[in-house]
């Protein structure tokens, strides 16, 4: 008897290849969707990181409008020659806004000097060489003790913060140059130059975060290596513990806030008057190394700025010790 051919099994084995081919196709379709899955995701991407730094620019650029609007109305309100600058007329930390198609920008300008000038715990010797000011020291001592922090401890920032910026490795009584840092598990090294920004301080030995939480709003890193006047005429009653830092201890918070609180509508006209002010509340004279003026010759302006969702906020330092005023530094982000 004769065999026949299996003709069904080459039916199954074209119904497998068929299958084959169909699964192929199949998933060649799911990987093509997924590339352009992905492809359409880095194009949608890109074009918002496009149009993100596109709107970051023009926030920029309204920004610089901001500063130009700001350092116009500090020099009109120094003037040629001014002999006073008071609170009158609600300029200090007052917003005044700048037309901004699709969005808002504000801008704030106070005074950039009422602070603690870290730098001006050296001096300039010659151009880049800084000496420790010793006679500056226990001004800052000074304000730590009024924002309860321990004597020791304050002794030891400042010391600190002067050997910090000083050039040289003479470590002061309680100080601390750069071997008390290459110590540590992660080394470095003394700036031996000014500070750019008080959040330098951080690095100094003795300090911690609760520390600088409290010294934060007191402090500043003007460029320059010497005491910054404080203007009487601009402080705040609430800051009234940068006016008790600049005497010994016969000026308490308190008193140095009555001051501030009976000081005359129209400012003093000369730091005279405020002396004879503070000495019916038992102040005695000034401390060596602090300085007051009624004057101000540093501005600080902060700018906020919102197009749609990007919102993008300055802050600047501007030198009024010349007029026109101009801006020495702007620092982009929240402050530190």
């Amino acid at each position: 008897m004769r065999e026949t051919d299996p003709v069904p099994s080459r039916g199954i084995e074209r119904g497998t290849e068929r299958g084959a081919a169909l699964l192929t196709v199949l998933m060649l379709v799911a990987i093509i969707a997924v590339m352009a899955g992905a492809a359409l995701e880095k194009l949608r991407l890109s074009t918002r990181l496009a149009g993100n730094a596109a709107t970051g620019e023009q926030a920029r650029a309204y920004a610089l409008a901001a500063e130009t609007m700001a350092l116009t109305r500090i020099s009109n309100l120094l003037g040629p020659s001014p002999t006073r600058v008071t609170l009158a007329g609600g300029w200090s930390n007052t917003p005044f806004g700048l037309p901004v198609p699709g969005g808002f920008a504000t801008a704030r300008v106070r005074d950039g000097a009422n602070c603690f000038n870290l730098n001006s715990l050296v001096r300039m010797t010659e151009p880049g060489v800084y000496m420790t000011q010793r006679e500056v020291r226990p001004q800052f001592v000074r304000l730590m003790r009024l924002l309860d922090v321990p004597v020791q401890v304050a002794e030891q920032v400042a010391a600190g913060t002067a050997d910090w910026i000083d050039t040289d490795q003479d470590q002061q009584q309680m100080g601390a140059e750069d071997g008390a840092y290459l110590g540590r598990e992660t080394p470095y090294r003394t700036a031996g130059t000014l500070m750019t920004d008080p959040s330098e301080l951080r690095a100094v030995l003795g300090m911690t975060p609760e520390i600088y939480a409290r010294l934060r709003p007191w402090i500043c890193t003007l460029p320059i290596a010497k005491p910054s006047p404080i203007n009487v005429n601009t402080l705040l009653p609430e800051q009234a513990v940068l006016l008790a830092m600049m005497y010994p201890d016969t000026l308490s918070i308190g008193n140095a806030q009555q001051a501030l609180l009976r000081r005359p509508v129209q400012g003093y006209a000369e730091i005279g008057q405020m002396q004879t002010s503070l000495s019916l509340l038992g102040a005695s004279t000034i401390a060596p190394g602090a300085e007051a003026t009624v004057v101000s010759k540093w501005f600080t302006l902060d700018i906020d700025v919102t197009l749609g969702r990007t919102q993008m906020q300055e802050r600047a330092l501007i030198d009024a010790n010349r007029v026109p005023a101009q801006l020495v530094s702007r620092q982009w982000g929240e402050p530190s």
